[in-house]
């Protein structure tokens, strides 16, 4: 983590900086000589909707697919739980999806394939962030050592190269992610303890799980969730990827995003009177 910290340091500082009517020249295609040498020895950080589409695409349960295609590093000062894609043990370390003719999974890439050769970088923010940013935010280029693409002649703008890769989609289901792990209370510093540390990252990435805590518990006995929701939620990752963001600002920071149902308030309320008068 202290290597990808001095990175993005040094990007904010040095990299050149591009906007989405700036132009520059690449293409990646199978006659190159260097042809997915890019999907080996990477680190590939996955977002919720990347979980969402990678493990549909192969048919694959959220769980089944965090256990065998990612790893979660964790250092004392982390803040979040971090989702890694796990490279193929052996000694280039390719991605496990990349074959002879490119991607495996190439419609349902995650975000940052999807970007590459560029990345965004938000000056105002203290964390790598999936999308749109204020003004200060840019795009920069990852010229690596070796990548024959940007020798070729097609150029485009960098807004042409975000609509042709489904950038937009991506940002847009990631926008509650980057708010709630860019919420001020990690900004202050915050930590989560174990449990709360697991908490998210159950409602964030292992979401067929959090869909049994939901409606395999007490759950909706203790939440008043509207019925339509509630139906929604049943089968619609989507729509339970963005339940989760909001029940999480509840469980986390107890803000007002979730409604505890009324009998249950008057239970603890005539607990706590019945308390009172015991002592």
């Amino acid at each position: 983590m202290r290597e990808f910290d001095n990175l993005k340091e040094t990007i904010l500082k040095d990299a050149p900086r591009f906007r989405e009517k700036d132009k520059f020249k690449f293409s990646c295609h199978k006659g190159l000589s260097c042809f997915t040498q890019c999907c080996a020895d990477v680190n590939i950080f996955l977002t919720p909707y990347d979980i969402i589409r990678m493990k549909n695409r192969l048919k694959m349960s959220s769980e089944e697919f965090l256990a065998k295609y990612t790893f979660v590093p964790f250092n004392e000062k982390q803040q979040l739980p971090i989702v890694v894609l796990k490279m193929r043990d052996d000694e280039q370390k390719r991605c496990q999806f990349v074959t002879a003719d490119g991607c495996g999974i190439y419609e349902d890439r995650p975000w940052s394939c999807r970007m590459y050769p560029l990345g965004f970088a938000s000056p105002a923010e203290t964390t790598a962030s999936t999308g749109a940013g204020g003004p200060e935010s840019f795009y920069f280029l990852m010229e690596e050592k070796g990548c024959c693409g940007f020798a070729e002649n097609r150029e485009q703008s960098v807004g042409e190269w975000l609509e042709n890769q489904g950038i937009a989609e991506y940002n847009s289901m990631g926008e509650s992610f980057k708010e709630l792990t860019l919420h001020p209370y990690f900004q202050k510093g915050g930590q989560l303890d174990p449990e709360r540390m697991e908490m998210l990252y159950m409602a964030c990435y292992n979401l067929d799980k959090f869909r049994r805590f939901i409606f395999e518990s007490r759950f909706l006995q203790y939440f008043d969730v509207d019925a339509d929701i509630v139906e929604s939620i049943r089968n619609d990752d989507i729509a339970l990827m963005k339940f989760a963001f909001r029940w999480l600002r509840f469980a986390l920071f107890r803000e007002p995003t979730m409604k505890v149902r009324d009998e249950v308030l008057q239970t603890r309320k005539q607990m706590l009177t019945g308390k009172e008068k015991a002592l």
